[in-house]
């Protein structure tokens, strides 16, 4: 049973325990590995650095005190009412436990407000339990409850004191975290060799090709990277180039549902040339194809960082046919053409049915109920919805999909 024995409230000052645990945060956020710290999502990062380095005010829950039997034990007694006079006593050693709440190390701290007293405390973090002992000389049921009631207060007196520093604490890890978070952020992205291969510049001469302006919406938040399993040392898509792929694809889109001589007698190949013509043109250091292996087959669109041709963006392209052959693209692609990197991909479906409204919203149900579908996140447009997926042998491994649908009604 680990227990640990201090004098309660009394260990260590307050000025160097908050020190510790101001070192203690810095260390963990300066341990983690650039790739985590550019890659994760900031704000659940920081709720998370907030729950483990924050701690929480102690209660002592006095109605569940628990005694032991006594252990009765003969000591020499020291009479100084009588001369001094020396014997052999009975002694009745008592062992008291109270439940507790809160955070362990608090016991140990001594706050700044202090009363000068206190009492040797055990603590067993795994029961959350605090222990007491104390000894009484004669079989006296009042002495008994006297002593009881002294050394619990001589214990727990500077209890509120130590919440005041707690609760004080935890108002300043939020500036803390904050501020050593992002001085380790901006230290990585100085750190050209990693930025670069994330952050891939956009080409300026295609920035205004559409008229249509551009609509302000939600930005997609970071997925979280979990340690030493979703993050690598291969490129991966910066989420302003994600973003920036969706919308010109999307608007691309839009722009071809106006003009039905873009799309009219085209094929899923026909369309697909379309899209590629503007991508390909579109981003420096990416290469855009049409038709390419990957893992079991082959992909209508694949961008690749020519550096070193890992994938960045996945797309499939599909004419709607229904609920059905819906989930068989979304197996189709989740099955056959994604392998464990990649993590940001699109499914594009051609409309041709009259009630468009009423398709998205059955491809909508039919993602949310599909078995690797995670969550919902958000929407970039009516018919452009935002989805957590996973990979099919990976639970915890998550795929940002993208379901864009365009109404192309004339044949």
């Amino acid at each position: 049973m680990y227990r640990t024995k201090i004098k309660a409230f009394a260990e260590v000052d307050s000025f160097s325990a908050e020190k510790q645990f101001e070192d203690n945060l810095k260390k963990h956020i300066e341990g983690e590995s650039k790739e985590y710290i550019l890659g994760v999502d900031e704000d659940e990062y920081k709720e998370y650095l907030l729950s483990e380095f924050s701690v929480e005010p102690i209660e002592i829950y006095k109605e569940s005190e628990r005694i032991d039997k006594p252990i009765v034990k003969k000591e020499k007694y020291r009479d100084r009412s009588y001369r001094g006079y020396e014997y052999e006593k009975e002694v009745y050693y008592f062992t008291v436990h109270y439940k507790f709440s809160g955070s362990p190390v608090l016991f140990k701290i001594q706050p700044s407000s202090w009363t000068m007293t206190t009492y040797e405390i055990s603590i067993n973090e795994h029961k959350n339990e605090v222990t007491l002992s104390f000894k009484i000389y004669e079989q006296d049921a009042q002495k008994f409850r006297n002593e009881k009631a002294e050394i619990y207060k001589s214990a727990f007196t500077n209890l509120g004191n130590v919440n005041v520093f707690a609760n004080q604490w935890n108002s300043k890890a939020v500036g803390l975290i904050s501020r050593i978070f992002k001085q380790t952020k901006d230290k990585f992205l100085k750190e050209n060799d990693f930025f670069s291969a994330i952050n891939i510049s956009t080409n300026s001469e295609t920035e205004s090709i559409f008229t249509v302006p551009s609509i302000k919406k939600a930005i997609i938040p970071q997925p979280k990277v979990d340690k030493g399993k979703e993050f690598s040392s291969a490129p991966t898509m910066h989420k302003k180039m994600y973003s920036d792929i969706l919308k010109v694809i999307y608007d691309a889109g839009k722009s071809m549902e106006k003009k039905p001589a873009l799309y009219k007698g085209k094929d899923e190949e026909g369309l697909r040339d379309q899209f590629l013509f503007i991508l390909e043109t579109r981003y420096e250091s990416i290469t855009a194809t049409g038709e390419t292996f990957n893992k079991k087959g082959k992909t209508d669109i694949i961008l690749k960082y020519s550096e070193d041709n890992s994938n960045v963006f996945v797309a499939e392209l599909k004419f709607w046919k229904g609920a059905n052959e819906f989930n068989k693209a979304i197996n189709q692609l989740f099955d056959r053409y994604l392998t464990w990197r990649d993590s940001k991909v699109a499914l594009i479906f051609f409309v041709t049915n009259k009630d468009f409204t009423k398709i998205i919203e059955t491809a909508d149900e039919e993602s949310e109920q599909h078995e690797y579908f995670v969550s919902r996140n958000g929407k970039n447009g009516e018919s452009s919805l935002s989805y957590k997926f996973r990979l099919p042998n990976d639970k915890d491994k998550e795929v940002f999909m993208e379901l864009m649908m365009f109404h192309f009604d004339e044949k």
